[in-house]
């Protein structure tokens, strides 16, 4: 997901363009160019153009200064702002268990942000999410040893301090879905339902029964790095490599297509009997 840009190897990361975005959105609202942000910084219309891209980690006097420019003065906005900032500069430095794999290719950039946020709310159609999968159920999805060794790699962030708030809805056809042999599919179920009794973990089922509805073409997960709503940002799955929701417009409205969605869901008590009733039948 990262692009390289050549002149000063710097990388545009999805935190950066989030909070560039939304410099970006402040600044029009304000009736300014990019000259006049630049004037205020003491620094170049091109330094400019690299924060609003996300090309370059942000200085916080810089944000605070373009927030004084743009009139931004709400302690939540601007305490937002600099907490991407914060975020994005760490995300660039860190180090992990991804290190350990370079054949990651798109999912490195998803997985590093994984790691650093503090909620996800998965919506997953035809496929367990990544997070709850059992050895057997990724090998089944593909017999690569690097690739099952990454994914329960990943999985760890499921019990680090702090764990990680995962709220998983799933498409009954995600259940019913037969992935590997009827033996690996008992045992995945079995995963679930011992999956949910980590206090921070919630999976509600939206049945067959629940019928047509927005949502149902398009898997995604909503990833928060403080407060859910404050800096959230959506990854959209795609057949061949993944999407980023950057834009607060378009991360609200996923938010709210995911909240329609657990609305329609079956309750996590009768999630976890439909679980057990489809097990009981393989």
């Amino acid at each position: 997901m990262e692009k390289q840009q050549p002149q000063d190897n710097r990388a545009s990361t999805v935190l950066g363009r989030r909070l560039g975005g939304e410099l970006l959105a402040l600044r029009t609202a304000a009736g300014l160019n990019q000259g006049q942000a630049a004037k205020a910084l003491t620094a170049s219309t091109g330094k400019i153009a690299k924060m609003e891209s996300g090309w370059v980690p942000m200085r916080d006097p810089d944000i605070r200064a373009l927030c004084e420019l743009y009139g931004a003065h709400d302690p939540a906005t601007v305490g937002g702002l600099l907490e991407l900032a914060r975020l994005d500069r760490e995300r660039r430095k860190s180090k992990g268990w991804w290190d350990d794999f370079p054949g990651l290719g798109y999912m490195n950039e998803y997985v590093r942000l994984e790691h650093a946020a503090v909620a996800i709310r998965c919506w997953q159609l035809v496929r367990i999410p990544g997070l709850l999968q059992t050895p057997d159920y990724v090998r089944a999805l593909k017999d690569d040893d690097a690739f099952v060794a990454a994914r329960l790699a990943r999985q760890q962030r499921l019990d680090s301090a702090p764990p990680l708030s995962l709220e998983v809805v799933l498409h009954e056809a995600a259940l019913r879905h037969l992935v590997g042999d009827r033996n690996i599919m008992r045992a995945q179920l079995d995963h679930l339902t011992a999956a949910v009794e980590r206090p921070h973990v919630s999976l509600r089922v939206l049945s067959f029964s629940a019928g047509a509805m927005p949502g149902l073409d398009s898997a995604f997960n909503v990833l928060s790095f403080a407060e859910p709503g404050a800096m959230d940002i959506v990854y959209l799955d795609g057949l061949f490599s993944g999407r980023w929701a950057e834009g607060g417009k378009e991360a609200v409205q996923h938010v709210a297509l995911f909240e329609r969605i657990a609305g329609r869901a079956l309750s996590p008590q009768d999630s976890l009997a439909l679980i057990n009733d489809i097990r009981d039948e393989l």
